[in-house]
């Protein structure tokens, strides 16, 4: 067996790979990001790292004293990157929102495990991001502060959030795997019954579950009407087809502790290598087209009619995205929304 890295490993490694970003260098070593990135608490050279309360309630409300920063949350198909501010948080239990009029998230705040408050020196000055990870190391969302932010907010905030052990060492519990497809086939007939009686999207998850199925599982089982699977490559040209209808949408990309939303269009599309990108002045989508394994077009009734989304798995059975598309008034009926989704090719 490999002995673990010490902090004073980590800390070497990252000064001898200064061009990997921190992901892929903590899969390199076979660490967690966010070991990487406790075996940097304190100033070491080029760098200063601040444990910080990682909790939603003590972080979101103090957030908006920074002004406009960019808000990144990712999963490990899709990074979602949008600008604005903070504006109002509300808590729960079980689940709490940042609500305004671009940074617009669902957070479960039971998976904000380690929280990190960093200051980087870059050719360009210094950079300040927050950082948070589930109890896995696996990063939930990230904030930067921009040349527009508030920076003397930032000392303030890092100081109230700041927490007594400032160790460069912290304890990663095994990464869960992905849930794949859970199908229970006798209940199809009742899952499309249901499943037409919706009368809010949100209904659906309760009702998978007390199938005994998941959301992909439900997907495969239930079919035409309501399900129909496109072919993966698709994606590109639904990309393409939505920039150049103006089509407005509403793009939720997450991971277990965070969902981030984008409302408003999808303008310029470039494809990168593997990546479909997004690259607009406040928001930037960077999609593996290799990982889209799954795809499905999904109608659920709801009382304003029928919400068609546009939904893409990975080979694991992980949710990369899901798309709908945005009304601009009450009489709306989508009509164009509906029609790019319509002229998508079969699986």
């Amino acid at each position: 067996m490999n002995k673990p890295l010490t902090a004073e490993d980590i800390r070497a490694a990252k000064s001898a790979n200064t061009g990997k970003r921190d992901r892929d260098l903590a899969d390199s070593l076979g660490i967690s990001e966010a070991e990487l990135v406790a075996a940097h608490v304190g100033t070491t050279p080029g760098m200063t790292v601040t444990r910080i309360d990682a909790h939603p309630d003590a972080v979101m409300p103090r957030l908006t004293a920074l002004g406009e920063v960019m808000a990144l949350t990712r999963n490990a198909s899709c990074v979602h990157e949008r600008v604005g501010t903070f504006e109002t948080y509300k808590s729960g239990p079980h689940a709490s929102m940042v609500l305004g009029k671009e940074i617009d998230t669902r957070i479960f705040p039971k998976f904000w495990t380690f929280g990190f408050a960093i200051e980087n020196e870059t050719e360009k000055g210094i950079r300040r991001t927050l950082q948070f990870f589930d109890a896995s190391g696996d990063a939930l969302q990230k904030i930067f502060l921009r040349d527009g932010s508030n920076h003397d907010a930032w000392q303030p905030l890092v100081d109230v959030l700041a927490l007594e052990d400032q160790s460069p060492e912290i304890a990663v519990e095994p990464r869960q795997p992905t849930e794949g497809a859970k199908i229970n086939a006798d209940k199809r007939d009742i899952l499309v019954e249901e499943w037409a009686r919706m009368t809010d999207t949100h209904q659906f998850n309760r009702l998978a579950a007390k199938l005994g199925m998941n959301r992909l599982g439900a997907y495969r089982l239930a079919g035409a009407p309501f399900v129909r699977k496109i072919k993966p490559e698709a994606v590109a040209d639904f990309l393409d087809a939505v920039s150049a209808a103006h089509q407005k949408v509403v793009l939720f990309v997450g991971n277990r502790g965070n969902i981030q939303i984008h409302w408003g269009t999808l303008d310029t599309i470039k494809p990168m290598g593997p990546w479909l990108n997004v690259l607009d002045p406040r928001f930037n989508l960077h999609l593996r087209g290799d990982h889209l394994a799954e795809v499905y077009v999904v109608d659920k009734p709801t009382k304003r009619g029928p919400a068609v989304s546009l939904e893409a798995f990975d080979a694991d059975g992980g949710l990369i995205f899901q798309c709908f598309g945005q009304r601009e008034n009450d009489d709306d009926d989508l009509a164009q929304w509906h029609q790019i989704l319509a002229d998508l090719p079969e699986a």
